[in-house]
């Protein structure tokens, strides 16, 4: 941001310096750098024969692969495609590796997931930009990992995260202070970061369909429609965001899915599944220190519809024997389906990590507060 960086807000607050940076099809791209045979060729991190695409190449990209669809479906795009089972200990040791190069420039890191994060620059610039520093950045991933990332800088988190995108893959995007406003005007609203495909489709039914439509309605009509997202809405079509950069996100849930390579029909199979799901999630929980009082059951049909059923206790779940048993007893009045079950999920939410009840001292067993 240069000059601007060091320049005051409208309304006289520091102007926060905010890098956020995303590896570019990070799972899929490790796979072309481990196996040279990959480089150049269209391929997808996932299940071939059930499941769906984790990550895409941007080779695959190009034939409208994209993550999160069914693998079926990424095969009829690219007959050429070539799966690869993914290998999240190797994602996971590389994103360790991305987070100490980002610590040599703040301790102010929110990672977002294994690919990417925020960084709060604003007290660590020690007399370079954010700019020069973001570039550093993504010059020392290569070097470290032979990966590429992208980055965006700018003066909040909602537009630096807008600005990653860019100038994918392997780019850098600064929006300065002054240029907020303008860029979110001309931004289609279906490319703003918290607004997905649904919230969208309702936009447009009210003739909103860039950042500029959205800025022209008024709070009390966005919170009506929108609930309380409509005052993030009516922020940041302003180019306002205020959340700060948390180095210590705290983790909301716990959890744990399967695809089937034949869709389910039998309910004691069904439920005999969920018990290996339910002992892995435990696991992490244990290995976290968290405890939780709400179990999710996910549950994803032939067809593709999905549902959830939870259910919460006033107290911690004690063991993964309780978590299974109130799983298999939520999956017992939704799995008759003509269509079979191809996918299940349990998650553990509700939770309570042990720093935070070291934080808030000892509590008294058996009561527990609402997170």
């Amino acid at each position: 941001m240069s000059a601007s960086e060091a320049a005051e807000g409208e309304a006289g607050e520091r102007v926060r310096r905010i890098v956020h940076v995303d590896m570019d099809a990070f799972y899929a791209s490790v796979e072309q750098r481990d196996n040279p045979s990959f480089r150049g060729k269209p391929v997808a991190v996932g299940g071939i024969k059930r499941g769906v695409v984790a990550a895409a190449s941007y080779e695959a990209r190009r034939f409208g692969v994209r993550s999160a669809i069914p693998s079926s479906r990424a095969l009829r795009l690219c007959p050429e495609l070539i799966f690869v089972p993914p290998r999240f200990d190797v994602y996971r040791a590389i994103s360790q590796q991305i987070r100490e190069i980002f610590a040599l420039y703040t301790p102010l890191i929110e990672p977002l997931s294994l690919d990417e994060a925020y960084l709060d620059l604003t007290d660590h610039l020690e007399g370079r930009t954010a700019t020069r520093i973001a570039q550093e950045i993504r010059r020392r991933i290569f070097e470290t990992t032979g990966l590429t990332a992208s980055a965006g800088v700018s003066y909040n988190k909602f537009l630096a995260k807008m600005a990653s995108d860019q100038r994918k893959p392997n780019g850098l995007f600064v929006i300065p202070p002054e240029a907020g406003r303008d860029f979110v005007a001309g931004l289609p609203i279906g490319k703003f970061h918290g607004i997905g495909p649904a919230t969208a489709a309702r936009m447009e039914e009210h003739g909103i369909r860039t950042g500029a439509d959205l800025r022209r309605q008024s709070l009390e009509f966005l919170t009506a429609r929108f609930g309380k997202s409509g005052c993030y809405y009516w922020n940041v079509s302003r180019g306002i965001d205020h959340r700060e950069v948390k180095p210590d996100r705290i983790r909301k849930s716990i959890g744990a899915e399967t695809t089937f390579f034949s869709d389910l029909r039998d309910l004691a199979q069904a439920s005999a599944e969920l018990q290996p799901l339910a002992e892995k999630v435990w696991r992490h929980a244990q290995k976290a220190e968290d405890r939780g009082r709400t179990v999710t059951l996910k549950v994803k049909y032939g067809d593709f519809r999905q549902i959830t059923r939870a259910r919460s206790l006033p107290r911690p779940v004690h063991d993964a024997a309780e978590m299974l048993e109130i799983a298999q007893e939520l999956l017992a009045p939704v799995f008759a389906d003509p269509h079979g079950v191809r996918l299940l999920g349990v998650t553990l939410s509700g939770l309570e990590g042990a720093a935070l009840r070291e934080e808030e001292g000892p509590r008294q067993l058996g009561l527990f507060d609402r997170d």
